[in-house]
């Protein structure tokens, strides 16, 4: 855990602040021509917002704005506007306790993880989500409560417009968060952007558009524009009529950068095709949690220079030293005749080391580096003794680039949390489970159970992996070797589906030309738009 005293100023406060043309277009959307608004920025910094009401020359009945830092809140207060209130204090506060009510909520809230609230803030915070229905949690982050909140000082009709990690659309944190927002609004648009708009932070942003109207429709769409600038010349017009219906069922909202048939396919193809998940076969757990996996993997000079031969066991712990799908004993010998980190420290309690110089050496090499005082090694009876020791049978690594991958492990390999741990249910053949998962249908599941990052990984944790859609036959084991072969060719995953898709869809689950194109093209178009943020 990052600690507060080494997060830098904006971090503390979530002080990156909202481009002009994207404040300008949320004013836009949000007054559409209307002037007697009663408007709410739940954190106006220093007041971008204010700053186009301003230049905009919109008129309202009122502007609430609230900012937490002193000196900001005075820079917002200097801008001339009529009907204006900047109040200094903390929103969470500022939502339980007042019984005003707004037509319309429009900001940039602060990205501030829970760690950095004080006592009084989670309090508040916590009243915030009970007032709502919803379960607050050291997982949440501040702009949560604050979506939360403005929305709950809306009149019985208004709109909020903000400015939020793309990460409100998929992680498991902004679950309850996504389900409140698909009940308690009517219409909801989301705008995202294939250029970063904070490419300093590697964030990407997507601007969420809400309107609560009072009837029984929910519906919701998705917009992507090249960049923010593009945003001049979108027509508001068209966002008064999302068609898509919401899914209350969804986990994610990954699902609505599809088109419409693509959507009805992904919800379908798994009851009318009798599709399993990969977890209706394996369990799948993290890597295992070592507290410093700088110290305890190693390099084989590190293990003969203490002559820890004894406790060294093989590992693999990045995707690059795994270019397959079966990781075998010679893929573990030839990376740990190179630099590469192939080994993990497994000690025994020290009363087992006895008189062993090279392990005690080293040992104490990691209390002189600190190592002994960190969170995770520092709360066990030995700091050095790592717990959950054990082998799985099959790896999947959880921070990907082209495309996810399912590994056989076949070298025994250990695995730090770098890699999941996949566990096999009785009776499963595990080269057929292996081989099954290189379909387009299941790399489309993969796209859309895991997040994906500004630089273009895609991070799926265990029960995100559990959710994949796995099309298993036990035929399919006969195509390991080839897929495995194909790979280490250096072949294209694009060649490989083409074969695969073939044998695994068509013929195992009867899956027809069709299906099988608009599964590849769902996988295509969402790995294209997460790699598309690589680099940029």
């Amino acid at each position: 855990m990052k600690l507060i005293e080494h997060a830098s100023a904006e971090k503390l406060r979530g002080g990156f602040y909202t481009p002009d043309p994207i404040a300008a277009f949320i004013f836009k959307w949000g007054i559409n021509g209307i002037s007697s608004f009663d408007i709410l920025e739940p954190s106006c910094g220093n007041g971008v917002f204010l700053e186009q009401l301003k230049e905009q020359k919109y008129k309202s009945n009122s502007i609430t704005a609230i900012e937490l830092d002193e000196v900001e809140a005075e820079k917002a207060d200097r801008i001339r506007l009529n009907n204006k209130f900047v109040i200094n204090t903390d929103f969470h506060v500022y939502c339980n306790e007042t019984t005003e009510r707004f037509d319309l909520a429009v900001g940039n809230p602060p990205y501030i993880r829970y760690q950095y609230f004080d006592e009084g803030q989670q309090k508040e915070a916590d009243k915030i989500f009970k007032r709502a229905g919803l379960k607050y949690s050291k997982l949440t982050n501040a702009w949560v409560s604050f979506v939360v909140g403005s929305s709950l000082l809306l009149k019985e009709k208004g709109k909020i417009g903000f400015v939020l990690p793309a990460e409100v659309l998929q992680v498991s944190y902004a679950q309850q968060l996504r389900e409140f927002l698909a009940h308690f609004y009517n219409k909801i648009n989301i705008i995202s952007f294939e250029k970063l708009v904070f490419p300093d932070i590697q964030q990407e942003i997507i601007l969420l558009l809400c309107e609560r109207n009072g009837n029984n429709t929910h519906l919701i769409e998705h917009l992507e524009l090249l960049d923010a600038s593009e945003l001049e010349t979108l027509d508001v017009n068209w966002l008064k009529s999302p068609a898509k219906q919401i899914d209350f069922k969804s986990n994610k909202w990954t699902f609505y950068f599809l088109e419409q048939k693509e959507i009805d396919f992904l919800e379908a193809i798994a009851k009318f095709k009798n599709i399993p998940a990969i977890g209706d076969f394996a369990n799948v757990e993290v890597g295992i949690t070592t507290g410093a996996n700088d110290y305890f993997t190693v390099p084989r000079s590190v293990v003969e220079g203490y002559n820890l031969e004894l406790f060294a066991k093989p590992m693999v712990g990045r995707s690059v030293q795994v270019n397959s799908i079966i990781f075998t004993e010679k893929d573990w010998v030839r990376n740990r005749r190179t630099k590469a980190k192939a080994h993990l420290l497994i000690f025994p309690q020290k009363s087992e080391l006895k008189n062993h110089k090279g392990a005690l050496s080293y040992i104490s090499l990691g209390e002189t580096m600190g190592i002994n005082k960190g969170y995770k090694c520092g709360i066990r009876n030995d700091w050095f003794v790592v717990p959950s020791i054990k082998l799985s049978e099959a790896l999947f690594i959880r921070r990907n680039n082209l495309f996810p991958k399912l590994i056989l492990n076949e070298a025994q390999a250990y695995t730090t949390d770098t890699m999941h741990r996949v566990f096999m249910n009785s009776g499963v053949n595990i080269n057929a489970f292996v081989a099954s998962f290189y379909n387009s249908l299941s790399l489309a599941f993969s796209e859309i159970s895991g997040r994906s990052y500004g630089g273009g990984v895609l991070e799926l944790m265990p029960s995100e992996v559990e959710k994949i859609l796995l099309p298993y036959k036990k035929e399919n084991s006969s195509l390991l070797q080839e897929i495995d072969q194909m790979m280490r060719d250096n072949r294209s995953i694009e060649e490989i589906l083409k074969i695969t898709n073939e044998r695994i869809l068509k013929q195992g689950y009867g899956l027809s030309s069709s299906e099988i194109k608009l599964a590849d093209s769902v996988w295509k178009k969402l790995s294209k738009r997460r790699l598309n943020r690589n680099g940029r």
